[in-house]
């Protein structure tokens, strides 16, 4: 039971601290010493009479209460801003804010496509991107350092804490090369691929799984050239003619139009999904929903820029 009235300042140093990620971070940012934060942040626990912070290895990580009280601390702050932001006449609108994780694995373009509508929809969102290997970003919101995380595949369920999926859709996969090659492989396409030079995503990918699953089904083994983490690097591999890649069809006007690629064949299924990832079921944030609501069309390549573009041919 909470006997006492909140101490705001002890608030605001273990809202830093679980910000930061470790006491020392916090330190070097506040300019006070690590025992001190953690004699207040002890303060700030007994007087709520909730653990807020839990070892883990040699870091700390958030309990569920101090999950709670870093997300309430959150907008307890940004509120205080905005009131100081108004008294200037600076401004009223409230801010909104979304702390997206975005996997290294899932290539920016189609990132930035999904969470378009949000940013054209709540012109007032304050978004903060991201990026990072899987684990380490779902770490991050079990840890109430992210609202979200944006993936290429589903969070696993041996996470020690519970996680939500929600797939946004799924898009077929197109192969691409540049025009020469394309030509050559088009010729008894998908049968063409086999021996081709091959870039393709790192092995450790969902995404890589599943197109050697495809590769497997079609008793195709292409020859590989190089993989990448980076789905850029990889275009700009296949746009130096080193070999065939394989491209979302939620980006393949990106792939011809920036990097010169052409298509081998028809579209095949190869499992590129998207995924929201939330430590809730239902998604209250009011950008999620609007992300989720938009992916659809975004993911067939119905997003507003597309239909802008053929608007403006009907015209």
């Amino acid at each position: 039971m909470i006997t006492s009235q909140l101490n705001y300042h002890h608030l605001r140093l273990f809202w830093e601290v679980a910000r930061s990620g470790s006491l020392r971070a916090a330190s070097v940012k506040l300019h006070l010493s690590q025992p001190t934060i953690s004699a207040q942040i002890k303060a700030l626990e007994k007087s709520l009479d909730e653990k807020l912070f839990e070892r883990s290895g040699r870091g700390m990580r958030l309990t569920a209460s101090g999950t709670l009280v870093m997300e309430r601390a959150g907008e307890i702050f940004s509120l205080g801003t905005e009131m100081m932001r108004s008294l200037q006449g600076l401004g009223t609108a409230r801010t909104l804010r979304l702390n997206i994780g975005i996997t290294d694995s899932l290539p920016k373009v189609v990132a930035w496509r999904l969470i378009r509508p949000a940013i054209t929809s709540f012109p007032n969102l304050q978004l903060s991107c991201v990026e990072g290997h899987a684990q380490d970003l779902l770490g991050q919101l079990a840890a109430g350092r992210l609202d979200v995380v944006l993936s290429d595949e589903a969070a696993p369920s041996s996470l020690p804490v519970k996680t939500f999926n929600h797939l946004l859709g799924e898009s077929p996969v197109v192969f691409c090369a540049v025009p020469p090659l394309a030509r050559k492989l088009s010729r008894n396409f998908p049968i063409s691929l086999q021996n081709a030079p091959a870039l393709l995503p790192a092995s450790r990918t969902a995404w890589r799984h599943e197109i050697d699953r495809w590769f497997d089904s079609h008793r195709i083994h292409p020859r590989l050239v190089a993989e990448f983490d980076d789905a850029a690097m990889m275009k700009t591999a296949a746009a130096d003619g080193l070999g065939f890649v394989p491209i979302a069809k939620v980006v393949l006007d990106e792939a011809m139009e920036r990097y010169g690629l052409r298509p081998i064949g028809r579209p095949v299924r190869c499992g590129f999904s998207c995924h929201l990832i939330t430590l809730e079921r239902a998604m209250r944030h009011p950008a999620l929903a609007v992300i989720a609501r938009e992916s659809k069309n975004v993911i067939q390549g119905q997003d507003g820029r597309a239909r802008n573009k053929r608007a403006s041919k009907d015209r």
